[in-house]
């Protein structure tokens, strides 16, 4: 069984892109800039935020918070990222998820200009995606297809099943593993809530990517030998055992499945630091485009 690290993975990607900016700079460029719109309080997105403005200072690149109380209306959210669309001096940004609930978020999201969507999330790059263009792609999906990349992860003809179908995770990460690319290419079956029998599913699997948020849903009975384990969940369990009061566990029942997996990633360490590193590839790769190339 081989751990698919995404925290040493993570490290790489940021080591280059630091170099690539060090570069840029000495050109006489401006760095990379990458926004982040915050709405209220939740300790969850506070402590992401935080981790996405430290990476930005771990590459060069320049970083700005924008913290809005969670009483904030829809309009003003709205005008808030129309100037940020029209900041010449900003690469890309993203709206920190949940919002409050007055608040539309496919409205918001909308509102971003494509150019700026270091998310990835903007139907225009969706669909571009879909199509195999170049675009921004979805920074989770993203980060799973560089893992099984750089670890050489057999994926060419194999049957990969997808637990779960958010247009964050589940559906674009089964249109990238079915693409003819290498990782790629594989045979995909999508599942979720209403998928009858699973278990048919993921025993016949050569590839489980688990992203349903569910703590410890898939078992090593649902598993066979050899199995590629991609595991998207991070879920809070109570733990008296921890100083917090609780730990972070995945989708997969990590300790049991490991011992079937060919691969497979950790929780928290393995798909969570390459979110973040393809959020800044995104805005390194807005920057490239629209500034260094204008």
């Amino acid at each position: 069984m081989k751990i698919l690290d995404g925290v040493k993975l993570s490290k790489e990607i940021k080591k280059n892109i630091k170099e690539k900016v060090s570069d840029y700079i000495k050109g006489q460029n401006r760095a990379p800039h990458l926004a982040a719109v915050l709405v209220g309080e939740n300790p969850a997105s506070k402590a992401y935020v935080g981790m996405k403005i430290k990476d930005c200072e771990q590459v060069g690149f320049k970083s700005t918070l924008c913290k809005k109380d969670e009483n904030i209306t829809e309009e003003e959210l709205l005008n808030l990222i129309n100037d940020l669309n029209n900041d010449k001096t900003l690469d890309g940004f993203i709206i920190q998820l949940p919002l409050p609930k007055h608040i539309d978020e496919e409205k918001v999201l909308l509102a971003i200009d494509p150019k700026k969507d270091a998310d990835g999330f903007h139907p225009q790059n969706v669909g571009r995606m879909t199509l195999g263009m170049e675009t921004f792609l979805p920074a989770t999906p993203y980060g799973i297809m560089r893992l099984l990349e750089r670890y050489e992860v057999p994926t060419q003809g194999k049957h990969c099943v997808v637990i779960g179908r958010s247009n964050i995770v589940g559906r674009p990460i089964s249109i990238l593993m079915s693409e003819k690319n290498n990782p790629g290419n594989s045979t995909v079956t999508l599942c979720h809530s209403g998928t009858k029998d699973l278990e048919k599913f993921t025993k016949d699997a050569d590839i489980i990517i688990a992203a349903l948020g569910r703590a410890s849903f898939l078992t090593a009975e649902m598993v066979k030998e050899g199995a590629v384990i991609i595991d998207v969940g991070i879920n809070r369990v109570d733990d008296e055992k921890e100083a917090r009061g609780y730990k972070l566990v995945g989708d997969v029942d990590y300790e049991n499945v490991a011992e079937k997996a060919s691969f497979i990633t950790p929780v928290p360490g393995g798909v969570g630091p390459m979110t973040r590193a393809m959020l800044l590839e995104n805005t390194l790769l807005a920057y490239e485009r629209f500034y260094l190339n204008k």
